[in-house]
């Protein structure tokens, strides 16, 4: 996939988390409900510097969508449930061919994963977290 694809996909995922960060913090009171703020602010903030990138590439940045599906249960598992789908969508970013997008992909996916790691105050559960299971083990022949 090309750059452009990548962060694009990125972007997508932005999007969501800013949508979700907005509906669980309108669910949560006091110190949740400030985390949640100051992390839809990042996200927000994320959003736009990757819009930008986007932009500069050419590109038309893809718009959040009306809504998004979200799952159901505190809002704790659904920031974490966030947090790990841009984990997913930053290991992509991190196989760019601009090595500034592939170190700018790796310190979002460390920053997502401690942020799961503090809301579901659990280790994360691969020691490739964001790799699907399939792909951790060895290839035949190797």
């Amino acid at each position: 996939m090309s750059d452009l694809t990548l962060l694009q996909t990125v972007l997508a995922a932005e999007h969501r988390a800013v949508y979700g960060y907005g509906l669980a913090g309108a669910r949560q009171s006091g110190v949740p409900r400030q985390q949640s703020t100051a992390l839809w602010q990042a996200h927000r903030t994320r959003r736009d510097r990757i819009a930008t990138m986007i932009a500069e590439r050419d590109g038309d940045p893809v718009a959040a969508e009306p809504s998004y599906r979200l799952p159901d249960g505190a809002p704790a598992q659904l920031a974490a449930g966030l947090e790990e789908e841009l984990l997913s969508a930053y290991l992509g970013l991190a196989g760019a061919s601009d090595a500034a997008l592939r170190k700018f992909a790796a310190q979002a996916m460390q920053e997502a994963m401690t942020r799961r790691v503090r809301w579901t105050r659990t280790s994360p559960p691969s020691p490739f977290p964001g790799l699907p299971e399939d792909r951790l083990a060895p290839a035949e022949g190797s």
